[in-house]
């Protein structure tokens, strides 16, 4: 299957990271190459790109589409490592960073990958071919408390008690092992009267197991200081989420940069002395806009935050 991806809030990112022509910048989320591709245009012969992701065929398909730029370094990688890899590139700061949390079109839309509830595929979700953890492996072999406490904490889902439950049934009859057989399970846990209108019952939990086989939170809030650390004065950094748990990571953690003082209110002085290390460009997030949602159902629930280094 070809890769392919929609760049969601492809200008307003870009926009947003102000380039410097002769500048480095990183592509925390490779993917197709849709964001690198627009970077990479407006940058000079001496500007660098560095363009990482955990997907091979994702970089595979990016070197393919900015094969007329010769100044793109590509990792393969988390992003999460931003440190440990500019090390190993020998550099010290970067002038701005994009990174997009979401799924790629290809990863969804290639069945065989097991993100999608609408395909019959094995179950794997794995962002990182390579990676160990697998769906399949979350679903067989994590204790029925704790798929509910991933089901509730990253889904939000209100029955994920009774999907635990029913799952743990079914698996000690025979291992789950498609992305439908587990769809089933989900369909009879939920009450039809409570399914969202307009949205598959599986969607909440698939996203939970998505999230806990690639480890997609945790780090995150780690990540975002990581690149705001490396960031040189005036760098930014842009970020795209894709739904509350991320976008809510993304708002404290850019707060806590422009916030600075840590002192309890009720101090008359501060004692801590911490300055703010950057400023919150976007108040409120950026949102697709109506012509975009038309074109990319998928970016609807997309939103874009930015931030600068002082």
């Amino acid at each position: 299957m070809e890769f392919k991806h929609v760049s969601v809030l492809l200008g307003e990112a870009v926009d947003g990271l102000a380039i410097k022509s002769g500048g480095i910048y990183a592509d925390g989320t490779l993917g197709g190459g849709g964001h690198s591709y627009e970077i990479a245009s407006r940058l000079s012969p001496d500007g660098r790109l560095i363009g990482i992701d955990r997907d091979l065929e994702a970089i595979a398909a990016a070197k393919n589409r900015l094969s007329p730029f010769s100044n793109v370094t590509y990792v393969h990688s988390n992003f999460a490592d931003i440190k440990a890899i500019l090390a190993d590139l020998g550099i010290s700061s970067i002038d701005g960073a994009v990174i997009d949390l979401g799924v790629s079109s290809y990863q969804l839309d290639c069945a065989e990958r097991g993100f999608s509830y609408m395909e019959d595929a094995p179950l794997d979700m794995r962002m990182d071919s390579t990676a160990e953890l697998s769906a399949y492996d979350v679903v067989n072999t994590y204790s029925k408390e704790a798929l509910t406490k991933i089901f509730y904490e990253y889904g939000e889902e209100r029955f994920s008690k009774k999907v635990a439950e029913l799952i743990a049934e079914q698996r000690a009859i025979a291992p789950i092992a498609t992305t439908l057989e587990l769809v089933e399970i989900i369909k009879k846990a939920i009450p039809e009267r409570f399914r969202q209108k307009g949205s598959h019952p599986a969607k909440r939990i698939f996203q939970a197991i998505r999230i806990e086989v690639n480890s997609e939170l945790e780090p995150l809030k780690d990540a975002l200081c990581d690149f705001f650390d490396v960031l040189s004065p005036g760098g930014r950094l842009c970020v795209i989420t894709f739904h509350s748990l991320e976008d809510r990571i993304v708002k404290q953690t850019f707060a806590s940069f422009a916030k600075g003082c840590t002192c309890p209110r009720d101090f008359p002085i501060c004692v801590c002395g911490n300055k703010p290390r950057g400023k919150v460009i976007t108040g409120k997030p950026i949102l697709p806009s109506e012509d975009e949602i038309n074109i990319n159902k998928r970016s609807k629930s997309a939103k874009l935050r930015i931030c600068e280094k002082f």
